[in-house]
């Protein structure tokens, strides 16, 4: 696990991550959460909102400020065309504020590319749970339909696994993860059983099943913090592989639920048990399985 929070060994420098999500004034989730997390483990850190909230919608109605298209386009449009664009190794994309913003992501992510073709990009699909989507169908089809093609890590909870797969995919979570034609597919919440809950790494080779304790009450902002965990293990811990960032980033997340889940926080606490984040002391059990379905 320490080497995952090691410099490289020829810079010194990690790489840094893109983080594109939304920002609330209270709480810790969508980029707040990412970017925290991010820069504790030693990542420069580019971020830019795609809505800004007071809280989470779950803790009550609120403003929305969504920036304007032209202009997010616009902003987009001078990170693209950046000379220091090939500093980032990594890109998250998240909740979007509005469904014209995933063109400008997607020219972003190939500029991006184009000047470091080993960096990442991760999208979160944050569409929905619980079998519905809470977000606008326009939003949530340019998600499956601009960024998704794109996209080298997916971390979908099994309703936007369903959603992104479409109505005639198998109903199996990991032959829906691999209908979507990519490498990584990690689908968060995937199964539970009895007080254990699973999160299943699917590439085109193998699954990883990560399993620990199921925690009750855990507030929200828990996919955020795995979706930019897995992207900082992925892109800083090539030499430890995919089951070492899996179990780094379900353990990671697992000790802040825990830590919430213990004092009744409602949001997790981000600050206050950062060591968690550095050192988490929980188990997450592995299983490889070649070639399966489960």
């Amino acid at each position: 696990m320490h080497r995952f929070l090691q410099p490289g060994p020829t810079t010194g420098r990690k790489p840094a991550i893109l983080v594109l999500s939304s920002t609330v004034v209270r709480g810790a989730v969508g980029g707040r959460a990412a970017v925290f997390a991010l820069e504790r483990l030693g990542f420069p850190v580019w971020s830019l909102s795609t809505v800004t909230l007071p809280w989470h919608p779950g803790h009550g109605p609120g403003t929305r400020i969504v920036p304007e298209p032209a202009a997010f386009a616009a902003l987009l449009a001078d990170l693209a065309a950046s000379p220091r664009r090939a500093e980032i190794g990594g890109i998250l994309s998240g909740y979007l504020g509005d469904a014209a913003q995933a063109e400008a992501i997607a020219g972003l992510v190939a500029a991006v590319k184009r000047a470091n073709p080993a960096a990442l990009y991760l999208l979160d699909p944050v569409l929905g749970d619980g079998g519905r989507l809470y977000v606008p169908e326009p939003v949530a089809a340019a998600m499956r339909d601009r960024l998704l093609p794109l996209a080298d890590i997916v971390t979908p909870n099994p309703t936007e696994l369903a959603f992104l797969a479409g109505a005639d995919a198998p109903g199996d979570p990991v032959a829906r993860a691999r209908s979507l034609g990519r490498p990584r597919v990690a689908v968060t919440s995937a199964a539970t059983e009895g007080e254990t809950i699973a999160t299943l790494l699917v590439t085109p080779e193998r699954v990883l099943d990560a399993r620990h304790d199921r925690i009750a009450g855990v507030p929200n902002g828990t996919g955020d913090l795995f979706a930019a965990l897995l992207l900082a293990g992925l892109v800083a811990g090539a030499g430890e592989g995919e089951a070492e960032a899996l179990r780094g980033a379900a353990a990671r997340v697992l000790a802040l639920a825990r830590a919430a889940a213990e004092t009744g926080a409602d949001a997790l606490p981000l600050a206050l048990r950062q060591d968690a984040l550095v050192a988490p002391a929980e188990a997450v059990l592995i299983d490889g399985l070649a070639g399966a379905s489960c």
